[in-house]
């Protein structure tokens, strides 16, 4: 927290919106240009032409790989995909557990076990190749868990990862058993890559304060999906769907937003507190969803369009568009993702700019530890007798 030269607290806004706390080197968001970027390259850009693994190695090793490169971080990260007996042995009863709340809460179990299984030690007591080795081996195994443990919700076995395909293809086939068709997989693979990484969000900053404690890395990546968690940050993506299917039909839309625009609700799918423009991810997710088509996306675009206009009308000068969670629960939906999935989709592909994030901030070996203002009763008061 920014401190006087005194070292006294100095007030900064709510939420520390808009407070520089760290400097990084693994992207930014420029909410009023409607433009992020992973290093020094358009997230958005990369998420049309580049793979999952292609993003994955850029965040963690700088650059973008080449063809060489590119076989050789997925024949050293594939193989750690797959689950220690102990950890596999324990995701029925996690599951079990867990099956009122869903995978996500499953996944916080399940990775603390991994990690454990897998010997992380804390961050502050390891050098960065060690570190580095812990973050592969970690984002590799998430999409696994997240999937035995979904399909252990819903009475199936677990279908082990294979291989030979790459992070996108592997995690629709290990949640469906089957292989997907390529324009599915590309579409799944798009949105992955887009939500990568988003700034110091509420999960992001939570990983790099338990990474600046010293903590290993599965702690810090369990406070992240515990961050996630909350319907204001992932959990909108299904519910920007239930929106949807609360309007039903197009003749119900303008009556139904008006209503509960009047009426103080949130519009889930709509509004940023960065961008003062439309969400880039959400523009490319549009995309790939008009390229699939169907009734589901010509409904979704009608009331993006008439949310648009009446949030204008009534709520003039607030610059409220669609974001990312809006077409993503479109685009996940057509490509067969149960909706219950939708935000642990989203943790599959952060788990990667977590880790990122908590390898850069591991090199920072200052704690975070800001201030609170008090405002109780005034102390000291006498402490009344029995």
């Amino acid at each position: 927290m920014p401190t006087t030269e005194q070292n006294a607290p100095i007030d900064v806004p709510r939420g520390l919106k808009g407070v520089i706390v760290t400097e990084t080197s693994l992207g930014d968001v420029r909410g009023l240009e409607g433009f992020y970027h992973y290093r020094e390259f358009s997230a958005v850009e990369l998420a049309q032409t580049r793979g999952f693994e292609d993003v994955w190695h850029l965040m963690f090793h700088g650059t973008l790989p080449d063809a060489a490169q590119r076989a050789e971080f997925t024949a050293r990260t594939a193989p750690l995909r797959h689950l220690p007996p102990d950890v596999a042995d324990a995701l029925p009863a996690i599951a079990r557990s867990t099956a009122l709340s869903g995978p996500l809460a499953g996944l916080r179990t399940a990775l603390s076990l991994a990690g454990a299984s897998a010997g992380f030690r804390p961050l502050y007591d390891i050098g960065p190749e060690r570190r580095r080795e812990d973050a592969l081996a970690a984002c590799a195994v998430v999409p696994t868990l997240l999937t035995a443990l979904h399909r252990l919700g819903q009475g199936l076995e677990p279908v082990a990862p294979r291989d030979d395909l790459p992070y996108a293809a592997n995690y629709l086939y290990m949640l469906t058993g089957e292989e997907a068709d390529p324009a599915r997989v590309r579409a799944i693979e798009s949105y992955l890559i887009s939500t990568v990484d988003h700034g110091f969000n509420a999960s992001t900053f939570t990983a790099r304060v338990i990474a600046s404690t010293g903590a290993d890395l599965a702690a810090c990546l369990v406070g992240a999906i515990g961050a996630l968690s909350g319907p204001l940050h992932g959990g909108a993506p299904s519910r920007a769907l239930d929106t949807l299917d609360a309007i039903g039909s197009p003749d119900r839309i303008d009556g139904w937003l008006r209503e509960h625009i009047l009426a103080g609700d949130r519009i889930m799918g709509f509004g940023h507190p960065v961008y003062r423009t439309e969400d880039p991810r959400s523009r490319m997710l549009k995309g790939i969803a008009r390229g699939i088509g169907g009734d589901l996306v010509d409904f979704a675009v009608q009331v993006e369009s008439r949310a648009e206009a009446i949030l204008a009308e009534l709520k003039p000068g607030r610059e409220l568009h669609i974001n990312v969670e809006f077409f993503a629960g479109v685009v996940m939906e057509l490509s067969g993702l149960p909706r219950e999935m939708f935000t642990p989709t989203f943790a599959a592909a952060r788990v990667v700019g977590w880790s990122a994030n908590i390898l850069e901030q591991a090199e920072d070996s200052k704690i975070i530890r800001p201030a609170a203002r008090y405002v109780g009763p005034p102390p000291p008061q006498p402490v009344p007798a029995l």
